[in-house]
């Protein structure tokens, strides 16, 4: 994990890349948002949020990935850090604790809509952080209705830790024996619509996504993960045909499991050890020098 504090500011927050390990579409809701069933865990890497003392709010950014965000909460698009700040003030104000001014920075390491919750990670990251620089408390399960109130997939991303997710992302179960594993991220820098994934799913109802009882090896999880599906991975395919370029660029490089994230574009490929994952990184980024990609390492237990 980036460990490093972000010079200036009095605390510095994680924001690690999401990873749907797995990503069933189980079903569709009256209301139109579908059910899912993931098996989710988080890198060694991400964005970063830091906070700082100001006399009036301030938003700065910096990073790889940050030309392109919005710098203000104002509209649906609004910058998921504001939008982030302004809510928890209305809680915290509304239980009568101070919610002063701060300046938040945002350093964008992750591309955006790329199908690994940077701006949801993004957005947990800001709840942790502003309730240890107020010094406010808000009750667990009111902090997790406020996380899903900015998105599905921000509840899932306060802890940072391997679990399965079901419902719209706010079911949540925490999976203590899932491996850490060596891992490449590949994003070929085309940004992809999640709604436009969603819709242009043909099947709303699939096998559900069944957990293996008494695995812990990495082996094992590999054997059983190699079971499972991202049901986004084909309309997505069909969206940005690049996709599958990326995936047989990992494949190529001897990924063990390869599969997409998320919406997409990112898609990952896990390594049978951190020096293989390195290589392939080199490897792919030799042969695509416009495309994002990152060797790093995945949350859970280390043997």
């Amino acid at each position: 994990m980036q460990a490093d504090d972000i010079p200036g500011f009095a605390l510095t927050c994680q924001a690690p890349a999401k990873i749907n390990l797995a990503l069933h579409v189980v079903g569709q809701r009256a209301d139109g948002h579908h059910l899912l069933e993931s098996l989710v865990t988080f890198a060694d890497h991400g964005d970063r949020i830091a906070l700082a003392s100001a006399e009036a709010d301030r938003f700065t950014v910096s990073g790889r990935f940050s030309q392109d965000l919005p710098v203000s909460a104002e509209g649906k698009d609004g910058n998921l850090v504001l939008r982030t700040r302004d809510l928890l003030r209305r809680e915290v104000t509304a239980q009568g604790d101070a919610a002063g001014p701060v300046h938040l920075h945002l350093e964008k390491n992750l591309p955006i809509a790329s199908g690994i919750g940077g701006g949801s990670a993004d957005a947990a990251a800001t709840l942790r952080g502003l309730l240890a620089f107020w010094g406010a408390r808000v009750a667990p399960a009111r902090l997790k209705e406020l996380a899903l109130e900015l998105g599905a997939d921000v509840p899932m991303c306060l802890d940072g830790s391997p679990l399965l997710a079901k419902g719209v992302g706010e079911e949540i179960s925490p999976l203590s024996n899932l491996p850490s594993f060596p891992i490449v991220l590949v994003n070929p820098l085309v940004a992809v619509s999640t709604p436009a994934v969603f819709r242009a799913l043909t099947k709303k109802t699939n096998p559900p996504l069944a957990l293996p009882s008494g695995v812990e090896t990495a082996g094992e999880w590999l054997a059983a993960m190699a079971g499972m599906r991202n049901d986004l991975e084909p309309p997505a395919r069909a969206l940005e045909p690049v996709i599958e370029e990326v995936s047989d660029a990992l494949r190529a490089a001897g990924a063990d499991l390869v599969r997409m994230s998320g919406s997409g574009a990112t898609c990952f490929g896990l390594f049978d050890g951190d020096e293989s994952a390195a290589a392939a990184g080199q490897r792919i980024s030799a042969a695509h020098a416009g495309w994002y990609v990152l060797a790093t390492r995945t949350a859970g237990t280390r043997g």
